[in-house]
């Protein structure tokens, strides 16, 4: 199976799905250790996707979404961004509602919280 075959059926198959360095326990860098804690802090159900652990799909991922950089959220199938647009919509509430959209489970209240300690 091609890594872009492999791609697309993990986004298919996971309602949210995190191409990160590293894993959502043991991140291997800044941003996408800032992603996975504010998905593991609003407990968010996720796959993630070690793309330290195979070449194919690091590059795999950059030419899937068409995005240059790690990490890379995916929702429902649809690519959503990387660290930077993650923290707008986190702070925004643009994510909770992406999320409530698409019938993904988080707390609400924690998503509040980190808007009060960020506003």
């Amino acid at each position: 199976m091609s890594a872009q075959d492999q791609i697309k059926e993990t986004v298919t198959n996971n309602d949210v799905v995190l191409f990160m360095k590293g894993t959502k326990t043991m991140p291997q860098c800044g941003f996408s250790s800032k992603v996975a804690g504010v998905l593991n802090y609003i407990g968010v159900d996720y796959s993630d996707v070690n793309v330290l652990s195979d070449d194919g799909i690091r590059q795999g991922i950059k030419d899937f979404s068409d995005w240059p950089t790690i990490p890379q959220l995916y929702v429902k199938g649809e690519f959503v961004g990387g660290c930077d647009i993650i923290t707008e919509m986190t702070l925004s509430g643009e994510l909770d509602q992406l999320f409530e959209d698409n019938g993904v489970t988080f707390d609400k209240d924690a998503a509040e919280k980190i808007r009060e300690h960020n506003g």
